[in-house]
């Protein structure tokens, strides 16, 4: 199995960039977001459990998280791989999800950084704003704060898979494509 970790501040093209990669390699997406919506809307344990957190205004608990992908490992045991978006955003998710997949006989094979320069993602996440209605891409002052959340907590992440040889930097700029192929060729010399 072949588990990618994308990273990546917002508006680094991470959604983008994923899509491609899961129709190349047959990979599948994993984003705690959609695996949290999933779950809530199927009233599972979990789904009940993290609807709780979150009803309260609270974040939901990593071990609930981890479990909700440990039952998304084990539903989909014939993927050729799973792609990690949006998690881990810190180190302790990130060791809490080594473990659970070395209980599955399985590993992170590579964390693929996308570098972009911060008036760059501004740039880019005010034009999202502009065609996606969503509030938190039209003001300059809360992407550069979610910029910065990003750049003081998710760095550790990174610095956690740095220790293992795992990070590949990748310059996020540039077309769509150059940017695939940069990936896809980081992706190829692993597989």
């Amino acid at each position: 199995m072949f588990n990618i970790i994308l990273f990546g501040p917002p508006g680094s093209g991470k959604g983008t960039q994923s899509t491609k990669l899961i129709e190349k390699y047959g990979l599948k997406h994993l984003s705690t977001g959609d695996l949290l919506r999933s779950e809530i809307a199927q009233q599972t344990p979990l789904g009940l459990e993290a609807k709780n957190f979150i009803d309260k205004g609270q974040l939901v608990p990593d071990e609930v998280v981890i479990g909700m992908i440990s039952t998304a490992l084990e539903t989909h045991p014939d993927v050729p791989g799973f792609l990690f978006d949006g998690f881990p955003r810190t180190a302790t998710q990130a060791e809490a999800l080594d473990k659970l997949l070395q209980l599955k006989k399985t590993s992170i094979a590579v964390m693929l950084a996308l570098d972009v320069s911060e008036e760059e993602l501004v740039k880019r996440l005010l034009k999202r704003g502009e065609s996606s209605g969503r509030s938190d891409d039209t003001n300059e002052t809360v992407i550069r704060s979610r910029i910065e959340e990003y750049e003081t907590k998710t760095r550790a992440v990174a610095d956690y898979y740095n220790q293992f040889s795992k990070v590949v930097h990748l310059k996020g700029e540039g077309s769509i494509d150059e940017i695939f192929n940069s990936i896809c060729a980081e992706i190829d010399k692993r597989k």
